[in-house]
């Protein structure tokens, strides 16, 4: 019998891998080497390339640099010849269109739907930001002003200049701006207007999963609630943060006693499970307004989403059987 050896078959198909050298424009200027590589490596693992920067592969000037190092206009960026979709490949992450509440050449505000995460990662591998990338192919930066929790829908801000963003957050670490919720509580809310200031502190439970809770050790945080109206056992509340911490109006309110309904982390499954056999099956949360100066021009922004179907229809049961 004769033995032939084995032959390794090659997909000559598949692009080969090369080192490329991008120079930093001024609209990506100020941005974390890791996100720029995020955003020009497309269908690349998270882990591969934070690999390739702790070994040195890529480099910022023909020098090594850590994963937060940000980049400078007319920086020269070493990316390493990591693998890439091949260009007839599907797109990792499915476009998606979101509906645009505002939008000129600076910003885009959208009315994000409940149960969609801002961004990927920690489990989900794509969120908003991703899929309005992979919508507008065209768009050379897009970037979150700022972040929603997932179960919680409403005005969504995001950046289309790199300059919009940094006055964006600075607008928003100085509190020049007004952002305005609607929540459904647990329990009679007796204030018609009420300062919440409780301190906050991140922690991790056994599961690794990410939690807040009240704590003099925590940051400072500062939400206003203002009695909107009464149903009986329950209390539609409005909530203007001053600061924007991780839960914050979640966590202040399940402290004060009125856990927001259908919240899974920090109010009751009892409730959480009537309202959904009531259809509701997410969180009574809702970004409803935006009050901010326009970041490039400074003119006054006054923005509205109004209430999802869901939550309106759960306000019209409760008045129709108080």
């Amino acid at each position: 019998m004769l033995l032939f050896p084995m032959r390794k078959f090659v997909d000559t198909s598949a692009p080969t891998p090369a080192v490329r050298f991008l120079q930093i424009e001024t609209e990506q200027a100020g941005q974390r080497i890791d996100n720029f590589l995020l955003r020009e490596c497309k269908g690349v693992p998270k882990s591969h390339i934070y690999k390739a920067i702790r070994n040195g592969e890529v480099r910022v000037n023909k020098g090594r640099i850590q994963a937060d190092y940000r980049l400078e206009e007319g920086d020269t960026v070493r990316v390493p010849p990591l693998r890439l979709p091949k260009p007839d490949e599907p797109r990792p992450v499915p476009p998606a269109a979101f509906p645009v509440v505002y939008e000129d050449d600076a910003l885009i505000v959208i009315d994000k739907p409940a149960g969609v995460a801002v961004h990927g990662g920690s489990g989900v591998s794509f969120g908003v930001i991703e899929q309005l990338r992979a919508s507008r192919p065209e768009a050379r930066f897009l970037e979150l002003a700022h972040r929603l929790d997932r179960e919680t829908s409403g005005l969504l801000m995001i950046a289309k200049k790199r300059s919009a963003l940094v006055a964006l957050h600075d607008m928003l670490r100085e509190s020049r701006g007004r952002k305005r919720y609607l929540a459904l509580v647990v329990g009679d809310w007796v204030n018609d207007r009420q300062h919440l200031r409780q301190p906050l502190l991140k922690w991790l439970t056994p599961s690794g999963e990410r939690r807040v809770r009240v704590d003099a050790s925590g940051k400072q945080a500062h939400t206003i609630v203002t009695l909107k109206k009464r149903y009986g056992r329950y209390t539609l509340v409005e909530a203007e943060l001053r600061t924007g911490r991780t839960h914050q109006i979640r966590v202040h309110l399940a402290s004060a006693g009125h856990p927001i309904v259908g919240d899974e982390k920090y109010g009751p499954d009892a409730e959480r499970a009537r309202f959904a056999r009531l259809g509701l099956n997410r969180m009574f949360l809702h970004a409803a307004w935006l009050s901010i100066p326009h970041p490039l021009t400074g003119e006054m922004l006054d923005l509205h989403a109004p209430l999802p179907a869901p939550c309106q229809h759960i306000l019209d049961h409760l008045e129709a059987n108080p």
